[in-house]
């Protein structure tokens, strides 16, 4: 790690300006060469091409889990490492990756001891997940949460009111997953290396309802009441149309029949994780 390109959001979570121009400060103390610069939305993720020609040999990403997302996907076949910064809400790569959320501690530690890892990820089609993978009516809830996050108080009560509706309207089956046989209104898929896995919402009354979407809006949903919690190498959706999903915090949409897998990355994420002795 000597040759870095800086890739922020700052419209997610602690992405700020001055937080950015403080950790291009500890490039530079520890000597590390800033050969490119991006801040997502304002500018396209570069290009394989480009930090090729820039000699880039990490990607420093600080932002949320869905520039992450768009940025690995993009980038999956550069031969480079990316170095995860906690710059989002729920920052769940950063945790797994870290033992600290400090941004600037996990520059230090990964430039002292940092060492590449594979890490897994979920995949539906042609898309993968590398934080979480949510499908279901439930999903809806994502776009209400960006809102609110973008301070649009308008907006977010518009898409909280048809989040409602989706909800409480048909609900998700999935196959392949044993005890899980309802319907629900969101189906939670997390990588792991051995098997996914899946957590299921089925909230029927009307406070179940209400926390899983405030908790969509303020927090990670997972915590909601009336989760079932399974594990499964694959699975498929069996719905009647067209699911709504999340892939990192991304939308999408999947075939009503889609299967979902999982499987592992090249070692290309830089972790400063204390080795177990």
């Amino acid at each position: 790690m000597e040759r870095v390109w800086f890739i922020t959001n700052r419209t997610s979570g602690s992405a700020s300006a001055e937080t950015c121009e403080a950790l291009e400060a500890v490039f530079a103390e520890r000597g590390l060469a800033l050969v490119g610069r991006t801040d997502v939305p304002d500018a396209a993720i570069p290009s394989r091409e480009a930090l090729e020609q820039s000699r880039a040999d990490t990607v420093v990403l600080f932002a949320g889990d869905g520039t992450i997302n768009a940025t690995l996907c993009m980038l999956a076949e550069w031969d480079g490492g990316f170095l995860i910064l906690p710059g989002g809400t729920m920052n769940l790569l950063s945790l797994a990756l870290h033992d600290t959320l400090d941004p600037a501690a996990i520059i230090h530690a990964a430039h002292e001891r940092g060492r590449r890892v594979a890490l897994p990820f979920v995949e539906a089609g042609p898309r993968r997940a590398f934080a979480g993978l949510i499908v279901g009516p439930a999903a809806h809830w994502g776009h209400a949460r960006e809102a609110a996050r973008a301070g649009e108080a308008g907006r977010m009560l518009r898409l909280v009111r048809k989040a409602w509706r989706r909800t409480f309207g048909a609900g998700l089956r999935v196959t392949g997953v044993t005890g899980m046989t309802r319907w629900y209104q969101a189906v939670f898929v997390h990588p792991a290396p051995d098997a996914l896995a899946v957590a299921a919402i089925d909230a029927r009354d009307i406070r179940s309802i209400a926390q899983l979407g405030w908790d969509w809006v303020t927090g990670d949903w997972v915590a909601a009441r009336a989760v079932t919690c399974r594990r499964a190498e694959r699975f498929a959706l069996a719905a009647r149309r067209p699911v709504q999903a999340l892939f990192d915090g991304e939308p999408g949409t999947l075939p009503a029949d889609a299967a979902i897998g999982g499987g592992m990355t090249r070692p290309v994420f830089i972790s400063t994780k204390q080795e177990p002795a």
